[in-house]
């Protein structure tokens, strides 16, 4: 076991490190302790190896105000709308963390004013004690709004939906570490305070379905969707997915267009994404990696009409801002981050997550473990490097003469393919024209797919 903690502490270079460099993390090292991050003598990277990635400045740079860097989330249907920071944290279970780590992070995101996602494992005291702003994620366990048997049970769901503390539900109908793939918590790890915020029994095994039971079309789906969003009291109601077939996704938008019904936000997780403990051919090679899902989310409600009602968020290897510039510009409206917030409480990448033998005290639930990370210490740095990486993305925004990162687009994303070759992210990526799905599909590169999605089925039609 020492070779990794060898390699990764003493040998590797800088830009080396999996599945974050060392530069990466040290980067949020600095941001989370308010220690500036400068770089002296010029960049350490090769500008001329393929992906390195830039935008272009402007002469006439801009000052705009990282304060105003928040999207309003909610549509037509949604009484209670959301403003959310362009950076919120993205979902991780209580259980999966331990109290202490969902406390700092909670208290961190009240101090920045900016959204912590539940993760699926319900509503614990911990997401509640500090009082941040919360989205609460509803996964095929329905955790917290569960059954005996772990059916939704719609009265329990309300009674926590209505909390003020609560702003949105999200439905999660899979992730990208590993997507199409249910869960089992074991006995020994169900405590009785996990069982309690979960709203099953103490010690015994907990199944977490690979789909959900809530609805078995894309119709269906967005019926429920609509129960939540009554149920909550009108808050807005979204969900995430990592992309996979894509004619499902292209069934839900036609589901969306046939009901009448559409969420108020995506969340778009790539299969970059992290978690606890996943299989190795699901984490390595299964589902679609963030941008070319973003893309395609985005392209196809554009080419739906439904761009508008809809807004974007995304989650994956997010943890400065140039990685939060390119989302933006291919077509979000806001980004989450998990793994960089894990660094702010100071994760130290060991990549024992499932073992309950974090040295850090987070991932795990083991209390002597735990000791050793301070709230009060550690929820300030959760909100530092909040505020300091959407500082970050002010600068960045400025230097392409804009006055918000909403107004970053695709052009402005530069992209080395080779040594001697570069395009802008419109012409590395296809983007189709408005309404174009609707009135001229075979026009479109989805034209096949869309003649597979089925509104009233998840199989495709032909």
């Amino acid at each position: 076991m020492a070779a990794p903690y060898l390699r990764e502490y003493l040998f590797i270079a800088d830009d080396e490190g999996r599945p974050f460099s060392h530069d990466e993390r040290a980067l949020v090292y600095q941001r989370s302790k308010n220690i500036e991050a400068l770089q002296a003598f010029g960049t350490k990277m090769d500008l001329y190896s393929p992906s390195y990635e830039w935008i272009n400045h402007a002469i006439n740079a801009k000052h705009p105000d990282p304060d105003c860097f928040r999207v309003n989330i909610g549509g037509e249907a949604c009484k209670k709308p959301y403003s959310a920071s362009l950076l919120n944290i993205s979902a991780m279970s209580f259980g999966s963390l331990g109290a202490h780590a969902i406390e700092a992070l909670n208290l961190g995101a009240k101090m920045g004013e900016f959204y912590h996602d539940t993760g699926e494992g319900g509503l614990s005291p911990y997401h509640q004690k500090h009082g941040g702003d919360l989205v609460w994620e509803i996964g095929t366990g329905y955790f917290g709004c569960r059954t005996k048997d772990g059916h939704f049970d719609p009265h329990a769901f309300a009674e926590k939906a209505q909390n003020d503390q609560v702003k949105m539900i999200e439905v999660k109908l899979n992730q990208g570490a590993k997507p199409g793939h249910g869960g089992v918590l074991p006995g020994p790890k169900v405590t009785p305070e996990i069982a309690q915020t979960r709203g099953v029994e103490p010690w015994k095994e907990v199944i977490s379905p690979p789909s959900h039971t809530a609805f078995d079309t894309p119709k269906s789906m967005m019926h429920w969707l609509a129960q939540l969003r009554d149920l909550s009291g009108g808050k807005p109601v979204g969900f995430k997915l990592c992309l996979g077939h894509r004619w499902e996704f292209l069934a839900l938008t036609k589901a969306m267009l046939e009901t009448g019904i559409a969420p108020d936000f995506i969340v778009v997780d790539g299969a970059e994404g992290g978690t606890g403990a996943a299989p190795i051919e699901l984490s390595d090679h299964v589902g679609t990696p963030l941008r070319e899902g973003l893309v395609f989310v985005v392209n196809t409600l554009i080419g739906t009409g439904l761009r508008d009602k809809i807004r974007i968020g995304v989650a994956g290897k997010i943890t400065n801002g140039h990685m939060m510039a390119a989302n933006l510009a291919l077509g979000a409206d806001w980004c989450n981050a998990a793994r960089g917030f894990m660094f702010s409480l100071g994760c130290v990448q060991t990549r024992k997550c499932h073992t309950d033998r974090c040295p850090t005290g987070i991932a795990t639930q083991n209390h002597w473990r735990q000791a050793g990370l301070v709230v009060a210490d550690k929820g300030p740095r959760c909100y530092q490097f909040h505020k300091n990486t959407i500082h970050a993305l002010a600068h960045y925004v400025a230097s392409a003469g804009l006055d918000h990162p909403s107004q970053l687009r695709p052009h402005h994303l530069r992209v080395r393919v080779s040594e001697n070759l570069v395009n802008s992210a419109d012409k590395i990526y296809d983007f189709i024209a408005p309404n174009s799905l609707l009135h001229a599909p075979k026009d479109t590169p989805y034209a096949r797919w869309w003649s597979m999605a089925d509104a009233n089925s998840f199989a495709p039609c032909c």
